[in-house]
C-alpha cells in the first residue's frame, strides 16, 4: 500500500504547492494552439462539480489544480518533468479517500498535436524504463497495452504491487488517451489485486466521455 499512499501524496502536494498557472493556461476560451491562448475553462472537466460540492467528511478530499506544472498521473518514474513540454493548459482533479482510495482526472493542453504525440511517447517510453521497483520486499510493476478505439491513440495502463512473485492487494489502473493537442487521463488508486478487464470499466467510460467533448478546447484534426 506504500506506493499508493505515495502515489497519493505526490499528486496531492502538486496541486497544493505548484507555481500557478501561466499566462497561457489563464487566457480566454477560444483559441488555438497556434495563437498560444488554449485555456480549459473551469467546470469542464467531469468530476469538477462533485469538487465544487461541500464535502464535511473529513475523510474524504477533492482537489482542483490548474497549474500545467502539475505531474502527469501516469508518472511510473516519478519525474516532475515527464510530458510537461509544449504543455500550454492544464486541469487536474484529485479524490482520495481514507484509507487508501483515490482517483484522478487529468487532461492537458499541449502547442500542437505533434507535441502531445511526443508526451505520449514520452510516457510509453518511461513504463518501459520503470517498469518496477523493489522495496522492502516487495515490488512494484507497470504493464500497458495499447487501448484501441479511443482517440487518436490511448493506453492502458496498470500499476501492482507484488510479493515473492505474487500479486498482492494495491495498485492504480489508469487509462490515457490523446486526442488532436490534448492529453487526457483516467486513474484509479485502491486495493486492487491481479489485474483484471474489469478494473478500467469506470475509468474507460470517463475517457470515452471525455474524449467526445475535448475538442472543444483542443486542436483536433
Amino acid at each position: 500500500m506504500k506506493k499508493i499512499i505515495a502515489l497519493a501524496l505526490t499528486v496531492l502536494t502538486a496541486a497544493a504547492t505548484a507555481a500557478p498557472a501561466t499566462a497561457a493556461a489563464a487566457a480566454p476560451v477560444g483559441g488555438t494552439a497556434s495563437t498560444g491562448t488554449a485555456a480549459i475553462p473551469k467546470g469542464f472537466l467531469l468530476y469538477e462539480k462533485d469538487a465544487a460540492k461541500k464535502d464535511d467528511d473529513p475523510e474524504t478530499t477533492w482537489k482542483v489544480s490548474g497549474s500545467v506544472r502539475t505531474r502527469l498521473a501516469v508518472n511510473p518514474c516519478d519525474r516532475s518533468t515527464l510530458a510537461r513540454t509544449g504543455r500550454l493548459a492544464a486541469r487536474t482533479v484529485t479524490y482520495t479517500a481514507v484509507p487508501d482510495f483515490m482517483k484522478v482526472e487529468q487532461v492537458v493542453l499541449y502547442r500542437s498535436p505533434a507535441d502531445a504525440a511526443r508526451a505520449v511517447s514520452q510516457v510509453r517510453a518511461a513504463l518501459v524504463a520503470c517498469r518496477s521497483d523493489t522495496q522492502s520486499g516487495s515490488t512494484y510493476r507497470y504493464a500497458h497495452a495499447r487501448q484501441a478505439g479511443l482517440g487518436d491513440e490511448a493506453l492502458r495502463v496498470s500499476g501492482q504491487v507484488y510479493y515473492r512473485g505474487k500479486a498482492g492487494v494495491g495498485g492504480d489502473r489508469s487509462v490515457l488517451v490523446r486526442k488532436g493537442s490534448a492529453v487526457l487521463i483516467y486513474q484509479w488508486a485502491g486495493e486492487y489485486s491481479k489485474p483484471a478487464a474489469g478494473d478500467w470499466t469506470v475509468q474507460l467510460r470517463d475517457a470515452r466521455r471525455m474524449t467526445a467533448k475535448v475538442c472543444a478546447v483542443a486542436v483536433c484534426r
